[in-house]
């Protein structure tokens, strides 16, 4: 396996958001590795999408969003739940792709202690559970994800060996319509399996 490179995420949105599927999310922390793959992301795109943080412009708030690709956007929601985001496009643009699940490869142990939970099968299914499993919070907000403690790295094992699928995003008000979140199709990590896939790719 090797570190993705910041040049993967100058790419298309959505082409990153479907590319990182299958890709190894790292923390590398005191208490040891933390690792999973990622099975389920959405991509936020700065036109024509109006649950996008960046759709009325910069704020202090996504200003991260603005800044150079391969960063981590992450924030919080509901005043207790982190999410993590990979800044995607040139500078300026103002889109990331969100990491909402992944399936835990190792550090195990670790990560289960600190969602204070006893089922792996609950661990890393969803944006707010994968960041407290992981140590993802505000502190990491802006770092770069190609030289940082933080990293995605690549692996061809995963190459062609399952099928992704597209449904419209979870957990928004607005831009409903847009199938923009991609996982992989039968994976037990996946937040939510739509009893019928809104779209499949190979």
């Amino acid at each position: 396996m090797k570190k993705i490179l910041k040049n993967f995420y100058y790419d298309n949105t959505v082409d990153v958001a479907r590319r990182l599927l299958g890709k190894i999310l790292v923390h590398s922390t005191s208490e040891g590795l933390l690792m999973g793959k990622i099975v389920e992301t959405e991509a936020y795109l700065s036109r024509d999408d109006p649950a996008c943080h960046a759709a009325k412009g910069k704020t202090k708030r996504n200003e991260v969003m603005f800044g150079p690709p391969g960063n981590a956007y992450v924030y919080l929601i509901y005043g207790m739940y982190y999410c993590f985001n990979v800044v995607t496009r040139k500078e300026g643009v103002g889109e990331a792709v969100l990491i909402r699940a992944m399936e835990p490869l190792e550090g195990i142990m670790e990560m289960l202690k600190r969602r204070g939970i006893s089922k792996v099968e609950n661990l890393t299914n969803g944006p707010g559970k994968l960041c407290q499993a992981m140590g993802i919070n505000k502190l990491h907000n802006g770092i770069s994800l190609t030289d940082s403690e933080l990293f995605i790295m690549d692996t061809k094992a995963n190459a062609k060996t399952f099928e992704i699928a597209s449904s419209p995003r979870i957990g928004i008000k607005t831009g409903k319509d847009l199938l923009l979140r991609f996982y992989i199709s039968n994976n037990p990590f996946v937040s939510s399996m739509p009893s019928v896939p809104r779209g499949r790719f190979s």
